[in-house]
């Protein structure tokens, strides 16, 4: 009983057939993004030979969504949101398959290449958040933290395939058919979406345009919880993502070999899982900030130990650790922002939520490629991870509030409560 307690909770699985489509659908679609990620850094890599230019792919996802996210996030608290996202994931498909044309094509240049995965990201900034309103909808608040853990691991599980599928493929076929199966994954995205219920936001809705993203934006100043949950993320995430650096790292340690080039994905990935497999162990936790605190932390140490590494096993130990850290924040982030958040605001802050959690480590991907450019790869990662524990402990220190959220009783712990 103690084991089972520890492991993975797969009762919304079980309990709602709408979530266990949409998660079926979006683990596949999932999959064929993590392939893509790796195309196009190897892609522009070949092109360019040059860690700035890898880091500008991050770059050109982040754009769209900080620019483009809050007004989409608003838009959600306005509209069915089962609507918007069916047309947003289907923008994505189209924008993979562009990819797998000039894949097949050849002769586009770096910057084409790039337009792409931006144009993909301006769709991203409206499905995300919309993805992220359904799990309230969907299931009950006691099963929130484990359908958050079961969104994880389905992503990490994405994270430890489509790396080293991509790398198989892009050696053997080529980064075209990488594009190609992502586009033809996003059917199942289509249909875990048309097996939604109608979503309207309820409450009052955003007020449209400007006003609405303020309304948001409001609500996150005055509400320290949720506001220390993003600032503990955006900090770390801006200051030590480390993805823009593996091309560099893999020429390095590896000789530059596609095939390794997947690997160090797939040990955050390998840690993320396993971490996701017990998730158990810190869902039915009682302080869900503090626990989002601690992984933040064990990441920037995890990567710090990977910089200073020489030996490239050891370094990919130092990843999956790094991956294990990296879920126990996200899922307890998400479950702060989830419990804290009134549902018809709950768009706008998941936008808010997506920028952080997606756009940040973008940012922190340019910055790594920067300043490996200037210095080298093992100083863009030092310092990267000593800089996301500073971090940890100014924004742990200064929002208490954040540091005592508590999450709600599961009924069956409750029931076991004298």
């Amino acid at each position: 009983m103690r084991l089972k307690r520890t492991l993975i909770d797969v009762t919304p699985l079980r309990s709602s057939p709408p979530f266990r489509r949409l998660w079926i659908g979006q683990t596949l679609s999932g999959l064929g993004g993590q392939m893509t990620l790796v195309a196009v850094m190897f892609q522009v890599w070949q092109m360019t030979e040059s860690p700035t230019w890898t880091g500008s792919v991050g770059l050109a996802q982040a754009v769209p969504l900080v620019v483009l996210g809050l007004f989409a996030g608003s838009l959600v608290d306005r509209v069915d949101r089962r609507t918007f996202y069916l047309l947003t994931i289907s923008g994505q498909a189209a924008c993979s398959l562009l990819l797998a044309l000039q894949g097949f094509l050849g002769h586009v240049p770096a910057a084409g290449v790039l337009a792409l995965v931006a144009l993909q990201s301006c769709f991203s900034a409206g499905s995300g958040p919309a993805s992220r309103t359904f799990i309230p909808h969907l299931l009950p608040k006691h099963q929130l933290a484990a359908g958050l853990a079961l969104r994880r691991i389905a992503f990490q599980g994405a994270m430890l395939l489509g790396p080293a599928l991509s790398g198989l493929i892009v050696g053997g076929l080529g980064v075209a058919a990488c594009y190609l199966i992502d586009a033809l994954t996003f059917i199942a995205a289509l249909y875990g979406a048309f097996g939604l219920p109608k979503m309207d936001p309820g409450g009052e809705p955003a007020r449209p345009g400007l006003r609405g993203v303020l309304d948001g934006l409001a609500f996150l100043a005055r509400t320290p919880v949720i506001r220390g949950a993003l600032l503990t993320d955006l900090a770390t995430t801006v200051l030590s993502m480390p993805i823009s650096l593996f091309p560099l790292i893999n020429a390095e340690r590896f000789d530059g070999n596609p095939r390794t080039l997947g690997l160090f994905l797939t040990a955050i990935a390998v840690g993320g899982i396993a971490a996701s497999l017990f998730s158990g162990t810190f869902t039915r936790l009682p302080r869900p900030g503090l626990a989002m605190l601690g992984g933040t932390a064990t990441w920037g140490a995890a990567l710090t130990l990977f910089g200073f590494s020489t030996n490239p096993w050891a370094g990919l130990t130092f990843l999956v650790i790094a991956g294990a850290a990296d879920t126990v924040s996200v899922v307890s982030r998400s479950t702060v922002v989830q419990m804290h958040t009134p549902h018809e605001l709950l768009g706008r802050v998941s936008a808010a939520e997506q920028i952080v959690g997606q756009a940040g480590p973008d940012i922190g991907n340019m910055r790594g490629g920067l300043v490996a450019d200037a210095t080298s790869g093992a100083t863009a990662l030092v310092s990267g991870g000593l800089l996301c524990l500073g971090a940890v402990v100014v924004v742990g220190a200064t929002t208490p509030d954040l540091r005592s959220s508590s999450a709600p009783p599961h009924p069956h712990t409750a029931a076991a409560s004298p």
